[in-house]
């Protein structure tokens, strides 16, 4: 490719933006030879686009003894070309089963988002080198289809912010010719050197030694991870079907609607339930627990799988994923008619078909998990305890602690949301719910 080439490709890579009105973009800049070519592409386009507005962000791990010399380059450089520059200086914490890499790379991500302008589309500088060793790695660990797919071009944060690969597809080596050909200086990271890194040990040793051996091997790679990514989207176009099958307003999957699935259909379909919650996947075994207990146990069967971040719950033909929520605290004398619950929800007292309003001898309070409390609701045979009531209606065991009961003095009167006392019925009354 010639170096021209790669100015026009980029070009050509952000068209797509710029014909929607898009001109607010943000280098993510290291100092790497990546990523200064990609800002002096950038200040080129804006020559020929004025309309741009373009900013540069270096951010700082200090996890080198050179990073303040690197901020030091970046913003030297973006003073030369006239481009607006931050720096964020964040902090790596080490945590256990997690690589300072993939560590530093979350909080650089967070930094980005936070420092680029609003609407601006941040500009990665990876190439295809990366993009083979990123594959390959994947390969290494095992990866299935979405993991060989290695880097998308696009990546969007979960802020909703836009992140765009537009060197993709460029060669390391043609990139290091465009920046020798337009005399660009960079700074060379000296860990990239270092081989115990196995990032760093294909780099040097691998991916060279492959692309000498295979003509075309760089290319020819980058075609099968299209193609894999390409394999991905249509898989995922008829999981999303799937899901539309079997998921109901409350997000809980249909275990019948599940029944008739090949048992690899069905592991794909959790994965891609259990993504709507979290982003830690369950292993291969713990997969095969949920698959044995929550779809082939019997209809009335209880379980409870704890996974990062929640737990799979069965309950009447659905499986729920349960998020941990604060232990609900009782309010002992309630004062006002509008009340903030301790888990931010507002609950309000309105004039209408409910219960009568109190008598002057009786406090009320709202109170939690009080299973055995008593009550008759309206409509209803008879009076019994509330675990009894809470069962008649089907309404799930983790949801039960979590519903304000209202109590005048010791006396259950309404369970909101569900049941007002039969003996304390008014059609003038009060009633207590959530404020929308």
């Amino acid at each position: 490719m010639h170096t021209s080439q790669i100015y026009l490709q980029v070009q050509q890579a952000l068209n797509q933006y710029i014909e929607n009105g898009q001109f607010t973009f943000t280098v993510a800049l290291s100092g790497g030879v990546d990523s200064v070519v990609l800002l002096h592409i950038m200040h080129g386009l804006k020559q020929q686009y004025p309309q741009l507005n373009l900013s540069a962000i270096y951010v700082n791990h200090g996890l080198s003894e050179n990073a303040f010399h690197w901020q030091q380059f970046c913003h030297a450089r973006c003073q030369q070309l006239a481009i607006n520059f931050k720096a964020a200086q964040v902090t790596v914490k080490q945590q256990s089963r997690t690589s300072i890499e993939a560590q530093a790379r979350k909080v650089r991500y967070q930094a980005l988002d936070e420092y680029s302008p609003s609407g601006s589309v941040i500009l990665l500088g990876q190439h295809l080198n990366d993009q083979i060793e990123t594959f390959l790695l994947r390969l290494k660990r095992g990866s299935g289809l979405k993991g060989l797919g290695a880097m998308q071009q696009t990546r969007v944060l979960e802020s909703g912010r836009e992140c765009y690969r537009p060197l993709l597809a460029v060669k390391r080596s043609e990139i290091e010719a465009f920046a020798q050909q337009f005399n660009i200086s960079h700074i060379t990271d000296e860990s990239n050197a270092n081989e115990r890194f196995d990032r760093n040990f294909l780099r040097q040793q691998i991916v060279p030694k492959l692309a000498e051996r295979f003509t075309g091997f760089e290319q020819c790679t980058a075609r099968s991870i299209e193609l894999l990514q390409q394999q991905q989207t249509l898989l995922d176009e008829y999981t999303q079907q799937d899901l539309a099958q079997c998921l109901n307003q409350h997000q809980a999957l249909n275990i019948q609607n599940m029944t008739h699935y090949s048992a690899i259909r069905i592991a794909n379909l959790l994965r891609a339930w259990l993504a709507l919650f979290t982003h830690t996947m369950p292993s291969q075994k713990q997969l095969m627990q949920i698959m044995s207990q929550a779809i082939h146990a019997q209809a009335d069967a209880q379980m409870v799988i704890e996974l990062s971040g929640g737990q799979i719950r069965r309950h009447q033909g659905y499986l729920y994923f349960v998020q941990p929520t604060p232990l609900a605290v009782n309010i002992e004398r309630v004062t006002s008619h509008e009340l903030v619950l301790n888990d931010g929800k507002i609950l309000q007292c309105l004039q209408g078909v409910g219960i009568r309003a109190p008598k002057p001898d009786e406090q009320v309070s709202v109170r939690f998990n009080c299973n055995s409390a008593r009550i008759k609701p309206l409509k209803k045979p008879g009076s019994n305890s509330l675990k009894h009531w809470f069962k008649d209606a089907k309404v799930a065991p983790w949801l039960r602690a979590h519903i304000p009961l209202i109590f005048y003095n010791d006396e259950l009167v309404q369970v909101v949301g569900y049941f007002v006392s039969d003996n304390h019925k008014d059609e003038n009354g009060v009633i207590w719910e959530y404020k929308s």
